[in-house]
Protein backbone atom coordinates (compact mmCIF):
# COMPACT_ATOMS: atom_id res chain seq x y z
CA UNK A 1 0.00 0.00 0.00
CA UNK A 2 2.00 3.50 -0.95
CA UNK A 3 1.11 6.82 1.01
CA UNK A 4 -1.81 7.72 -1.48
CA UNK A 5 -4.07 5.17 -0.67
CA UNK A 6 -4.73 6.94 2.64
CA UNK A 7 -6.99 9.25 1.63
CA UNK A 8 -5.17 12.34 2.85
CA UNK A 9 -1.85 13.95 1.22
CA UNK A 10 1.48 13.37 3.59
CA UNK A 11 2.19 15.16 6.36
CA UNK A 12 4.57 18.13 5.26
CA UNK A 13 8.18 18.29 6.38
CA UNK A 14 8.28 20.05 9.75
CA UNK A 15 5.40 18.21 11.20
CA UNK A 16 6.29 17.13 14.91
CA UNK A 17 3.03 15.29 15.82
CA UNK A 18 -0.19 16.24 17.47
CA UNK A 19 -0.08 20.00 18.11
CA UNK A 20 -2.37 22.60 19.73
CA UNK A 21 -0.35 25.51 18.45
CA UNK A 22 -2.83 26.08 15.50
CA UNK A 23 -3.02 25.35 11.81
CA UNK A 24 0.17 25.09 9.91
CA UNK A 25 0.18 25.92 6.05
CA UNK A 26 0.23 22.97 4.29
CA UNK A 27 -1.47 20.72 6.90
CA UNK A 28 -5.34 19.59 7.78
CA UNK A 29 -6.28 22.19 10.56
CA UNK A 30 -5.41 21.45 13.84
CA UNK A 31 -7.11 20.76 17.12
CA UNK A 32 -8.58 18.11 19.25
CA UNK A 33 -10.80 17.24 16.08
CA UNK A 34 -8.28 16.74 13.71
CA UNK A 35 -6.38 14.84 15.99
CA UNK A 36 -9.02 12.16 16.53
CA UNK A 37 -9.60 11.74 13.14
CA UNK A 38 -6.19 11.74 12.07
CA UNK A 39 -5.43 8.76 14.74
CA UNK A 40 -7.22 6.44 12.86
CA UNK A 41 -5.97 7.29 9.62
CA UNK A 42 -2.20 7.89 10.14
CA UNK A 43 0.62 5.67 10.74
CA UNK A 44 3.04 6.96 13.19
CA UNK A 45 6.78 7.87 11.70
CA UNK A 46 9.30 5.60 11.58
CA UNK A 47 11.95 6.77 14.32
CA UNK A 48 15.36 7.46 13.15
CA UNK A 49 17.78 5.03 15.33
CA UNK A 50 20.04 6.68 17.18
CA UNK A 51 18.58 10.44 16.76
CA UNK A 52 16.90 12.12 20.05
CA UNK A 53 13.72 13.11 20.67
CA UNK A 54 13.33 16.89 20.07
CA UNK A 55 14.49 18.19 23.75
CA UNK A 56 16.54 15.51 24.37
CA UNK A 57 19.58 14.62 25.91
CA UNK A 58 21.74 17.98 25.73
CA UNK A 59 25.34 18.84 25.36
CA UNK A 60 26.37 20.16 28.83
CA UNK A 61 28.50 23.34 27.76
CA UNK A 62 26.03 24.20 24.35
CA UNK A 63 22.85 23.65 24.86
CA UNK A 64 21.44 22.08 22.03
CA UNK A 65 20.82 18.66 21.01
CA UNK A 66 23.69 15.60 20.99
CA UNK A 67 23.26 14.22 17.12
CA UNK A 68 24.92 10.96 16.76
CA UNK A 69 24.37 7.73 14.22
CA UNK A 70 26.74 6.79 11.17
CA UNK A 71 26.98 10.03 10.11
CA UNK A 72 27.78 11.98 13.41
CA UNK A 73 29.71 9.54 15.48
CA UNK A 74 32.92 10.33 16.90
CA UNK A 75 34.40 6.84 15.89
CA UNK A 76 35.20 6.09 12.11
CA UNK A 77 32.66 3.60 10.96
CA UNK A 78 33.99 0.32 9.87
CA UNK A 79 35.04 -0.71 6.51
CA UNK A 80 32.74 -3.74 6.51
CA UNK A 81 30.00 -1.44 7.04
CA UNK A 82 30.41 -0.15 3.22
CA UNK A 83 32.05 -3.75 1.73
CA UNK A 84 30.73 -4.41 -1.90
CA UNK A 85 29.87 -0.63 -2.42
CA UNK A 86 31.12 2.14 -4.75
CA UNK A 87 33.66 4.16 -2.44
CA UNK A 88 32.59 6.91 -3.63
CA UNK A 89 28.88 6.18 -1.97
CA UNK A 90 30.63 6.27 1.16
CA UNK A 91 29.79 9.41 3.65
CA UNK A 92 33.16 9.58 4.32
CA UNK A 93 36.39 8.17 3.54
CA UNK A 94 37.26 5.93 6.80
CA UNK A 95 40.67 7.53 8.59
CA UNK A 96 43.02 4.61 10.14
CA UNK A 97 43.45 5.26 13.59
CA UNK A 98 47.72 5.11 13.45
CA UNK A 99 48.14 7.35 10.27
CA UNK A 100 51.68 7.37 8.12
CA UNK A 101 53.42 10.57 7.88
CA UNK A 102 52.95 11.86 4.41
CA UNK A 103 56.20 10.82 2.48
CA UNK A 104 56.74 14.61 1.33
CA UNK A 105 56.52 15.84 5.34
CA UNK A 106 59.23 17.31 7.43
CA UNK A 107 60.68 14.82 9.50
CA UNK A 108 62.82 15.79 12.77
CA UNK A 109 66.17 16.86 12.69
CA UNK A 110 68.10 14.45 13.50
CA UNK A 111 71.71 15.19 15.65
CA UNK A 112 74.25 14.48 13.39
CA UNK A 113 77.75 12.43 14.88
CA UNK A 114 80.23 14.67 15.29
CA UNK A 115 83.38 13.82 13.33
CA UNK A 116 86.47 11.99 14.79
CA UNK A 117 89.46 13.80 14.87
CA UNK A 118 91.74 12.13 12.29
CA UNK A 119 95.11 11.57 13.04
CA UNK A 120 97.67 12.42 10.53
CA UNK A 121 99.35 9.78 8.31
CA UNK A 122 102.48 9.58 6.58
CA UNK A 123 100.44 8.24 3.50
CA UNK A 124 102.92 5.37 3.14
CA UNK A 125 103.83 1.94 4.86
CA UNK A 126 106.53 3.71 6.77
CA UNK A 127 107.70 0.25 8.28
CA UNK A 128 108.43 -0.89 4.45
CA UNK A 129 109.90 2.50 3.50
CA UNK A 130 112.51 2.43 6.43
CA UNK A 131 113.18 -0.90 5.68
CA UNK A 132 113.98 -0.40 1.62
CA UNK A 133 115.85 2.60 2.80
CA UNK A 134 118.50 0.83 5.48
CA UNK A 135 118.69 -2.10 2.71
CA UNK A 136 119.59 0.53 0.00
CA UNK A 137 122.09 2.21 2.37
CA UNK A 138 123.85 -0.98 3.15
CA UNK A 139 124.12 -1.65 -0.55
CA UNK A 140 125.59 1.58 -1.72
CA UNK A 141 128.41 2.20 1.81
CA UNK A 142 129.41 -1.46 0.87
CA UNK A 143 130.06 -0.77 -3.06
CA UNK A 144 131.36 2.62 -1.99
CA UNK A 145 133.92 1.74 -0.22
CA UNK A 146 135.12 -1.99 -0.43
CA UNK A 147 135.37 -1.30 -4.49
CA UNK A 148 134.72 2.01 -6.27
CA UNK A 149 133.77 0.08 -9.31
CA UNK A 150 131.26 -2.03 -8.02
CA UNK A 151 129.49 1.34 -6.99
CA UNK A 152 129.68 2.44 -10.72
CA UNK A 153 127.83 -0.78 -11.30
CA UNK A 154 125.15 0.63 -8.97
CA UNK A 155 124.38 3.58 -10.71
CA UNK A 156 124.78 2.05 -14.19
CA UNK A 157 121.38 -0.18 -12.56
CA UNK A 158 119.90 2.34 -11.37
CA UNK A 159 119.74 4.57 -14.63
CA UNK A 160 118.45 1.64 -16.36
CA UNK A 161 115.72 0.77 -14.26
CA UNK A 162 114.74 4.41 -14.27
CA UNK A 163 114.72 4.84 -17.88
CA UNK A 164 112.54 1.58 -17.96
CA UNK A 165 110.12 2.98 -15.36
CA UNK A 166 109.78 6.30 -17.24
CA UNK A 167 109.38 5.28 -21.32
CA UNK A 168 107.21 2.85 -20.18
CA UNK A 169 104.72 5.18 -17.96
CA UNK A 170 105.33 7.45 -20.95
CA UNK A 171 104.21 5.18 -23.79
CA UNK A 172 101.03 3.68 -20.73
CA UNK A 173 100.01 7.96 -20.64
CA UNK A 174 100.92 9.92 -23.74
CA UNK A 175 101.43 6.95 -26.36
CA UNK A 176 104.93 8.49 -26.75
CA UNK A 177 107.49 5.50 -27.65
CA UNK A 178 110.45 7.12 -26.43
CA UNK A 179 113.31 3.88 -27.56
CA UNK A 180 114.43 2.39 -24.39
CA UNK A 181 117.61 0.25 -26.50
CA UNK A 182 119.71 3.04 -27.46
CA UNK A 183 118.75 5.00 -23.72
CA UNK A 184 119.64 1.95 -22.00
CA UNK A 185 123.26 1.24 -23.34
CA UNK A 186 123.66 5.12 -24.44
CA UNK A 187 122.69 5.81 -20.36
CA UNK A 188 125.59 3.01 -19.19
CA UNK A 189 128.18 4.11 -21.60
CA UNK A 190 127.56 7.61 -20.04
CA UNK A 191 128.00 6.76 -16.20
CA UNK A 192 131.29 4.60 -17.58
CA UNK A 193 132.59 7.54 -19.65
CA UNK A 194 131.74 10.04 -16.47
CA UNK A 195 134.21 7.92 -14.30
CA UNK A 196 137.06 7.15 -16.77
CA UNK A 197 137.21 10.31 -18.75
CA UNK A 198 135.68 12.79 -16.33
CA UNK A 199 133.17 15.23 -17.93
CA UNK A 200 134.47 14.87 -21.74
CA UNK A 201 133.94 11.69 -21.78
CA UNK A 202 130.29 12.25 -20.30
CA UNK A 203 129.59 14.65 -23.25
CA UNK A 204 130.77 12.42 -25.92
CA UNK A 205 128.93 9.33 -25.04
CA UNK A 206 125.64 11.91 -23.90
CA UNK A 207 126.17 13.42 -28.07
CA UNK A 208 126.62 9.47 -29.05
CA UNK A 209 123.30 8.29 -27.37
CA UNK A 210 121.04 11.21 -29.21
CA UNK A 211 122.35 10.41 -32.50
CA UNK A 212 121.74 6.40 -31.82
CA UNK A 213 117.58 7.56 -30.81
CA UNK A 214 117.54 9.79 -33.74
CA UNK A 215 118.66 6.63 -36.31
CA UNK A 216 117.33 3.71 -33.98
CA UNK A 217 113.54 5.54 -34.01
CA UNK A 218 113.74 5.90 -37.80
CA UNK A 219 112.67 2.24 -38.40
CA UNK A 220 109.47 2.55 -37.31
CA UNK A 221 106.55 4.68 -39.06
CA UNK A 222 106.99 8.60 -39.25
CA UNK A 223 104.33 9.41 -37.18
CA UNK A 224 105.03 10.42 -33.71
CA UNK A 225 108.88 10.61 -34.40
CA UNK A 226 109.12 14.01 -33.24
CA UNK A 227 107.35 13.91 -30.16
CA UNK A 228 109.17 10.23 -29.65
CA UNK A 229 112.62 11.25 -30.53
CA UNK A 230 111.82 14.61 -28.10
CA UNK A 231 111.38 12.38 -25.26
CA UNK A 232 113.91 10.00 -25.95
CA UNK A 233 116.22 13.04 -25.95
CA UNK A 234 114.59 14.33 -22.76
CA UNK A 235 114.86 11.31 -20.83
CA UNK A 236 118.80 11.00 -21.69
CA UNK A 237 119.58 14.34 -20.55
CA UNK A 238 117.58 13.88 -17.22
CA UNK A 239 118.43 10.37 -15.60
CA UNK A 240 121.85 9.06 -17.61
CA UNK A 241 123.40 12.45 -18.01
CA UNK A 242 122.78 13.58 -14.66
CA UNK A 243 123.77 10.39 -12.70
CA UNK A 244 127.46 10.91 -14.58
CA UNK A 245 128.07 13.65 -11.71
CA UNK A 246 127.97 10.78 -9.74
CA UNK A 247 130.20 9.03 -11.10
CA UNK A 248 132.67 11.82 -12.02
CA UNK A 249 132.93 12.58 -7.97
CA UNK A 250 133.79 9.52 -7.41
CA UNK A 251 137.30 9.89 -9.50
CA UNK A 252 138.89 11.69 -6.29
CA UNK A 253 141.11 10.66 -3.97
CA UNK A 254 138.68 11.03 -1.63
CA UNK A 255 135.45 10.14 -3.63
CA UNK A 256 133.80 7.74 -1.69
CA UNK A 257 133.67 10.45 0.94
CA UNK A 258 131.88 12.97 -1.70
CA UNK A 259 129.42 10.97 -2.65
CA UNK A 260 128.63 9.97 0.79
CA UNK A 261 128.21 13.58 1.44
CA UNK A 262 126.62 14.06 -1.41
CA UNK A 263 123.92 11.44 -0.55
CA UNK A 264 123.64 12.23 3.12
CA UNK A 265 122.67 15.88 2.41
CA UNK A 266 119.98 15.43 -0.16
CA UNK A 267 118.54 12.45 2.65
CA UNK A 268 118.92 15.07 5.16
CA UNK A 269 116.84 17.71 3.52
CA UNK A 270 114.19 15.13 2.32
CA UNK A 271 113.88 14.07 6.24
CA UNK A 272 114.02 17.61 7.07
CA UNK A 273 111.30 18.70 5.08
CA UNK A 274 108.99 15.81 5.75
CA UNK A 275 109.13 15.84 9.59
CA UNK A 276 108.76 19.75 9.27
CA UNK A 277 106.41 19.81 7.08
CA UNK A 278 103.86 17.12 8.60
CA UNK A 279 103.92 18.62 11.91
CA UNK A 280 103.94 22.17 11.30
CA UNK A 281 103.10 22.53 8.10
CA UNK A 282 100.04 24.78 6.94
CA UNK A 283 101.25 27.23 3.98
CA UNK A 284 101.04 25.39 0.86
CA UNK A 285 104.64 25.53 -1.52
CA UNK A 286 103.40 24.76 -4.69
CA UNK A 287 99.39 23.68 -4.43
CA UNK A 288 99.07 22.83 -8.09
CA UNK A 289 102.43 20.98 -8.49
CA UNK A 290 102.63 19.50 -5.33
CA UNK A 291 99.76 19.99 -2.74
CA UNK A 292 101.99 18.09 0.26
CA UNK A 293 104.95 20.13 0.17
CA UNK A 294 104.76 23.35 2.09
CA UNK A 295 106.98 26.32 2.61
CA UNK A 296 107.45 25.72 6.22
CA UNK A 297 109.03 22.18 5.02
CA UNK A 298 111.23 24.31 3.01
CA UNK A 299 112.59 25.75 5.91
CA UNK A 300 112.81 22.31 7.48
CA UNK A 301 114.88 21.09 4.44
CA UNK A 302 117.23 23.91 4.55
CA UNK A 303 117.48 23.86 7.97
CA UNK A 304 118.57 20.23 7.89
CA UNK A 305 120.45 20.15 4.98
CA UNK A 306 122.92 23.09 6.54
CA UNK A 307 123.31 21.84 9.96
CA UNK A 308 124.39 18.43 7.98
CA UNK A 309 126.42 20.18 4.98
CA UNK A 310 128.31 21.75 8.16
CA UNK A 311 129.37 19.13 9.70
CA UNK A 312 130.21 16.76 7.00
CA UNK A 313 132.16 19.50 5.43
CA UNK A 314 134.10 20.24 8.64
CA UNK A 315 135.17 16.39 9.42
CA UNK A 316 134.80 14.17 5.98
CA UNK A 317 136.14 15.90 3.11
CA UNK A 318 139.61 16.99 3.71
CA UNK A 319 140.66 21.18 3.19
CA UNK A 320 136.39 21.42 4.06
CA UNK A 321 135.41 24.16 6.27
CA UNK A 322 132.15 24.34 8.03
CA UNK A 323 130.81 27.91 6.51
CA UNK A 324 131.26 25.80 3.42
CA UNK A 325 129.03 23.40 4.82
CA UNK A 326 126.33 25.50 5.28
CA UNK A 327 126.56 27.03 1.59
CA UNK A 328 126.55 23.52 0.32
CA UNK A 329 123.80 22.49 2.63
CA UNK A 330 121.76 25.55 1.50
CA UNK A 331 121.94 25.00 -2.10
CA UNK A 332 121.39 21.60 -1.73
CA UNK A 333 117.88 21.93 0.18
CA UNK A 334 116.88 24.20 -2.67
CA UNK A 335 118.04 21.72 -5.69
CA UNK A 336 116.57 18.82 -4.34
CA UNK A 337 113.13 20.69 -3.74
CA UNK A 338 113.54 21.50 -7.04
CA UNK A 339 114.36 18.44 -8.38
CA UNK A 340 110.99 16.71 -6.11
CA UNK A 341 108.99 19.38 -7.72
CA UNK A 342 110.03 19.13 -10.98
CA UNK A 343 109.31 15.35 -10.96
CA UNK A 344 106.14 15.69 -9.16
CA UNK A 345 104.96 18.05 -12.73
CA UNK A 346 105.78 15.08 -14.85
CA UNK A 347 103.93 12.90 -12.61
CA UNK A 348 101.03 15.05 -12.67
CA UNK A 349 101.05 15.79 -16.70
CA UNK A 350 101.03 11.69 -16.72
CA UNK A 351 98.19 11.58 -14.09
CA UNK A 352 99.81 9.03 -11.79
CA UNK A 353 101.34 8.86 -8.08
CA UNK A 354 104.57 6.81 -8.61
CA UNK A 355 106.70 6.21 -11.74
CA UNK A 356 106.60 2.43 -10.79
CA UNK A 357 106.07 -0.14 -8.07
CA UNK A 358 109.75 -1.72 -7.25
CA UNK A 359 110.47 -0.46 -3.57
CA UNK A 360 107.99 -0.60 -1.16
CA UNK A 361 107.11 2.29 0.42
CA UNK A 362 109.07 4.57 -1.82
CA UNK A 363 107.34 3.45 -5.71
CA UNK A 364 109.21 2.77 -8.52
CA UNK A 365 113.33 3.95 -8.88
CA UNK A 366 112.45 7.30 -10.60
CA UNK A 367 110.73 8.60 -6.91
CA UNK A 368 113.75 8.35 -5.44
CA UNK A 369 116.21 9.39 -8.17
CA UNK A 370 114.32 12.61 -8.32
CA UNK A 371 116.08 14.92 -6.01
CA UNK A 372 118.95 12.70 -5.82
CA UNK A 373 119.63 13.48 -10.10
CA UNK A 374 119.24 17.60 -10.26
CA UNK A 375 121.42 17.55 -7.10
CA UNK A 376 124.59 15.39 -8.29
CA UNK A 377 125.75 18.30 -10.58
CA UNK A 378 125.47 21.15 -8.03
CA UNK A 379 127.26 19.01 -5.09
CA UNK A 380 130.33 18.56 -8.00
CA UNK A 381 130.54 21.52 -8.79
CA UNK A 382 130.54 23.46 -5.02
CA UNK A 383 132.93 20.57 -4.18
CA UNK A 384 135.29 21.51 -6.90
CA UNK A 385 134.95 25.21 -6.37
CA UNK A 386 136.12 24.59 -2.57
CA UNK A 387 138.31 21.52 -2.31
CA UNK A 388 139.27 21.34 -6.55
CA UNK A 389 138.48 18.13 -8.31
CA UNK A 390 140.90 16.02 -5.60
Amino acid sequence: MNDSSWGAPPPQAGYWGPSDQGPVRGAAPAGPAYDAHYAQQTRPMPIVPGVPEHGGDQDDDQGTARLSGPLFRDEPPRDDAYRGENPSARPYAAVPQNPEPMPDAPQPAQPQPQPQPQKKTAGRDLGAAIGVGLGLAAVIVASLFVVKAAFVGVIVVAVVVGLWELTKRLQERKGIKAPLVPLAIGGAAMVVAGYVRGSEGAWVAMALTALAVLVWRMTEPPDGYLKDVTAGLFAAFYVPFLATFVAMMLMADDGAWRVLVFLILTVVSDTGAYAVGWRFGKTKLAPRISPGKTREGLLGAVAFAMVAGALCMQFLIDGGTWWQGLLLGLTVAVSATLGDLGESMIKRDLGIKDMGTLLPGHGGIMDRLDSLLPTAPVVWLLLVIFVGSG
